[in-house]
């Protein structure tokens, strides 16, 4: 059982197979460092504990638990773990292949009301930079019970969401990066690129 904080816990999704990567994805490195240490660094930034889920044990000395009920389940499996340990507290579930997190996105949403909190970008809720708190516990074992391969998107449609409209997150300073995975090596390259050209051009302005 890992040794947290009572700080809200900042769960990073970590038990995926990585085929399209070819590698494993915590350890794939964005702009010279891991990518779950982008990940984690925002975690603790915004305030969180982070919460490597999924695995044994993770890089860097974070904190790593299996998913109670193996990988079979997916995210779902992932979160209703988090939700297990965190003992009440909210859970912001991210995943080690999002290293573009911002924690001022993560700390507006853990300011939002809601038992789930979920930004929504190109009309699709971003169900992995999203807060889930512990009344979502319940109505998520209900649907891992019942279908062998649960996905967020139905969880959410079974439960009152606070959704995030871009018109809300992009006052936070927010264009969707936080939420953009990077799951195979062009991926990254890409995304590489766009950072950098993006901060260039905010120096010249």
């Amino acid at each position: 059982m890992p040794t947290l904080s009572e700080l809200p816990i900042g769960a990073i999704l970590a038990g995926g197979r990585a085929t399209r990567m070819g590698v494993d994805k915590a350890l794939v490195r964005f702009e010279g460092r891991p990518m779950i240490e982008h990940v984690a660094s925002a975690i603790v930034a915004a305030g969180y504990e982070p919460l490597v889920v999924g695995r044994e044990s993770a890089p860097g000395g974070l904190e790593a638990v299996p998913d109670d009920v193996g990988t079979t389940q997916g995210p779902a499996g992932g979160l209703a773990t988090a939700l297990r340990i965190a003992g009440g507290r909210p859970v912001i579930l991210v995943a080690t292949d999002q290293p573009l997190l911002r924690p001022e996105t993560l700390r507006a949403l853990l300011r939002l009301d809601g038992i789930a909190v979920v930004p929504v970008d190109l009309k699709t809720r971003q169900t992995t930079c999203s807060i889930y708190r512990s009344d979502m516990a319940e109505p998520l074992l209900a649907l891992m019970a019942n279908h062998p391969r649960p996905s967020l998107q139905r969880l959410l449609n079974g439960v009152s969401v606070r959704e995030v409209p871009p018109t809300e997150w992009r006052q936070w300073g927010e264009d969707g990066r936080s939420w953009r995975s990077l799951d195979t090596p062009d991926a990254v390259t890409e995304a590489e690129r766009w950072l950098r050209a993006t901060e260039g051009a905010q120096a010249q302005d």
